[in-house]
């Protein structure tokens, strides 16, 4: 039996649905998709690649390659999976998709031993509506590799517009016995007029980023087209360091090697160099209601439309509105007399733009990085390994926040240059460091720590524990924190 490893491509920002995906929070570990499931994307994208099981194959841990900010993020929501095993890999900076897919499939060699494992690759961040028509063209996919182990197959997806926003795959000849055709040629993004004529031509078909193919077929390929990235990856992978948290296992590739890695896409290394090569490319066609969410258009395509066409989140009130997308995240949403509108609406950020123009917000995020604005990366509400704090008000020389501490978790033993906090238990109960002192706190009960002293929160009960904090000083930044000891493994 084939063992078939899953690898979850989960390292993008998707700055194209700022303000609700930030860097900080990015769009995969959102529920987006509009069907009324209460997963996110990242976690429908383990649950449909891991719908590959069957009777003629072994199904390995999946492999989550992501950044290492987001770690606790993954952990988070694979512990709302009982029945997935994963492995994560941390990359220390993001180097595009072709060095990720190098560090699984060497973590894949690794931890199958002696045998060569096909790996079934997916980014994070798609929808699929038909998961039964999903699984059955990975299985065709798979099938392709097995019975040609230099194969490449990949996903191909019927076009229903002229979209300028994807690379296409043209096919050539008939179906083979697994549903598959032969790769004739990948094409950038073209404009309209020339999707048009693909459109009309016929054998042209979006290219979704999903494929199925060996590990050493990879590699192998790899060193062939561009040998620099494969030396690298490669050197990379031998300067590993593993560790484990709740049973999950860490891989981090040395950080310097992979670093000094070139970024570079998947296609552009290997998959478009491969057509009327060694490596056979073939494409099996996926009609199931793919979308990538690249835009806030596109989450208004997938999302449930009312009679006039709009796509409600939140607590919302439209009246005389068409076509448009409303979400609010923590206040009450309305909107008169608009059409063909995006308005979306964050704890610390609102945004409107007109649909047509979606792909622009990217444009916004730029001006954010430019002028070193929090909003561009964090939300006012902040996960942490520990739990989260949200920001409620701030202004010169304080900042109050709400901050939970998980059950059993607790935050790093830290000091502040710059900031005194005072703390105030509103529910659970909390174990507190203060210097030399350990104290337990109760509901209604504070403490106060002064610039420069060592502490920590901790809570060690079963229920959240929740405080409220009042920092005040002369710097308030994020950065003003100076760690001895964190259980996380945070610098």
């Amino acid at each position: 039996m084939a063992l078939v490893i899953p690898v979850i491509l989960c390292g993008g920002s998707g700055t194209r649905l700022w303000p609700l995906s930030r860097s900080g929070f990015p769009k995969q570990f959102l529920v987006l998709s509009g069907d009324g499931s209460s997963q996110s994307l990242f976690q429908q994208a383990v649950e449909r690649i891991n719908s590959v099981a069957s009777s003629k194959n072994t199904l390995g841990n999946t492999l989550v390659v992501t950044n290492e900010d987001h770690r606790f993020l993954v952990l988070d929501q694979l512990r709302e999976m009982k029945s997935v095993h994963a492995t994560l890999l941390l990359e220390p900076v993001g180097r595009n998709t072709a060095p990720a897919l190098s560090m699984a499939a060497f973590c894949a060699q690794q931890l199958a031993h002696d045998q060569d494992p096909i790996l079934v690759i997916t980014p994070a961040d798609q929808t699929i509506q038909n998961s039964v028509a999903f699984t059955k063209a990975l299985q065709d996919c798979i099938d392709v590799v097995e019975e040609n182990k230099q194969s490449i197959a990949i996903l191909g997806i019927t076009p229903t517009a002229p979209e300028t926003g994807y690379g296409y795959i043209q096919r050539s000849g008939a179906k083979d016995q697994h549903n598959a055709f032969v790769v004739d040629r990948f094409v950038e993004k073209p404009d309209c007029q020339t999707a048009q004529s693909y459109l009309a031509e016929g054998g042209y078909l979006w290219n979704s980023g999903m494929f199925v193919l060996k590990a050493s077929t990879w590699l192998s390929a790899l060193e062939e087209y561009r040998s620099d990235i494969y030396k690298a990856s490669e050197k990379a992978w031998q300067t590993q360091s593993e560790d484990q948290a709740d049973g999950v296992q860490f891989i981090r590739p040395g950080k310097e090697e992979f670093m000094a890695i070139p970024s570079e896409s998947i296609d552009y290394a290997v998959i478009e160099k491969c057509p009327k090569s060694a490596y056979t490319i073939k494409m099996v066609e996926l009609d199931a209601g793919w979308n990538d969410l690249g835009a806030w258009d596109a989450v208004w395509q997938v999302g449930k439309q009312d009679q006039d066409g709009n796509v409600t989140s939140g607590d919302t009130l439209l009246t005389n509105s068409k076509n448009s997308l409303v979400h609010a995240n923590s206040r009450l949403v309305s909107a008169v007399g608009v059409e063909n509108l995006i308005i979306v609406e964050t704890a610390d950020a609102v945004l409107v733009a007109d649909r047509k123009n979606s792909q622009d917000v990217k444009n916004i995020v730029n001006l954010l990085e430019s002028q070193r604005r929090e909003e561009k990366s964090l939300h006012r509400k902040v996960a942490r390994p520990w739990g989260w704090y949200d920001s409620v008000d701030e202004g010169e020389r304080f900042k109050v926040k709400r901050i939970q501490v998980k059950p059993g978790a607790s935050l790093s033993l830290q000091m502040h240059h710059h900031r005194a906090e005072h703390w105030i238990v509103v529910k659970g109960v909390a174990e507190v460091t203060n210097g030399d002192q350990v104290i337990t706190l109760k509901e209604n009960q504070s403490t106060y720590i002064p610039r420069g002293q060592t502490h920590r929160l901790s809570n060690l009960g079963e229920t959240p524990l929740e405080i409220i904090e009042v920092q005040s000083g002369g710097y308030l930044g994020e950065d003003d924190i100076v760690r001895f000891e964190d259980t996380y493994g945070r610098n």
